[in-house]
């Protein structure tokens, strides 16, 4: 039935998954070949009566943190995570109080600070991590690598969610820490931070509790790069207190190999 959309899922999801796929013995006299109600529950950490109400319908707003728990024994892909978090939220209730939205269109007095920029690699993001302008150096660097191809294209997402950015990138773990601590670096954003745990699940959870809202305002990042090979960037983050969240970030080669990389492709392709 279409008025319990959550509940089909979660049923036609557990239907789908053998105990096998999930390290379980078939176990005897099975009336169907998929997990009982009790298997996903034991796997996710949840108890079998919240797992049923969920599936009645009784239920329809589970945590994000609950939905990364269920992603894992279901066996959920990337799409199937997305679909999950979007009917969650149909029904929701309207969230009150929250700070008010992060800024999504680049005034023309930024937009020309970071023309003067070029050829470096600049980018303007918002508190969430959308990429809202970048400079032609920037998208010959992101544009290989996937980071552009959202829409908008945005760094946290990339980061968690797209499996190139842990061969772009060898200390992944560092800039996802990072990331994290961007985002926390300013008023509490709820749906966007439950739309992630509910995508990547521990990974980006356990960063939210552990990581302060602290970004480091320079450093170093290596990226692999698939046409450059192997780079060191140096990077300087500033924040531009009179637009809401927004920051410019510069990235620089940090040695001479570098810049002679970034000096092979040179020549700038234009993208959309």
């Amino acid at each position: 039935m279409a008025d319990n959309e959550l509940g089909d899922f979660l049923r036609a999801r557990r239907a789908a998954v053998t105990p096998a796929e999930v390290g379980l013995p078939p176990g005897p006299r099975r009336r169907t070949p998929g997990l009982r109600r009790a298997e996903v529950a034991m796997l996710a950490g949840v108890s079998v009566e919240y797992l049923i109400r969920l599936e009645q319908g009784r239920d329809r707003h589970p945590s994000p943190q609950v939905l990364a728990a269920l992603a894992g024994p279901l066996r959920l892909t990337a799409a199937e995570r997305d679909h999950l978090y979007r009917l969650t939220r149909k029904s929701g209730p309207a969230c009150a109080g929250l700070a008010k939205d992060p800024v999504r269109t680049v005034r023309p007095g930024l937009l020309a600070v970071l023309a003067q920029l070029e050829p470096a690699a600049a980018m303007l993001v918002n508190q969430v991590g959308d990429v809202l302008a970048a400079t032609e150096g920037f998208r010959r660097l992101a544009a290989p690598i996937g980071l552009l191809d959202g829409d908008p294209p945005n760094l946290i997402r990339y980061v968690f969610t797209d499996p190139r950015a842990r061969d772009a990138y060898p200390d992944w773990a560092h800039v996802a820490d990072e990331q994290v601590a961007a985002l926390k670096d300013g008023p509490p954003r709820p749906e966007f931070t439950g739309e992630l745990t509910a995508r990547a699940g521990e990974e980006f959870a356990e960063r939210v509790a552990r990581v302060p809202g602290l970004p480091r305002a320079h450093g170093l990042l290596r990226l692999v790069h698939p046409e450059a090979g192997p780079l060191r960037l140096s990077y300087e983050m500033m924040a531009l207190p009179g637009d809401s969240g927004v920051r410019l970030v510069v990235q620089l080669p940090a040695d001479e190999a570098t810049a002679e990389a970034l000096h092979r492709i040179a020549p700038l392709r234009l993208v959309s």
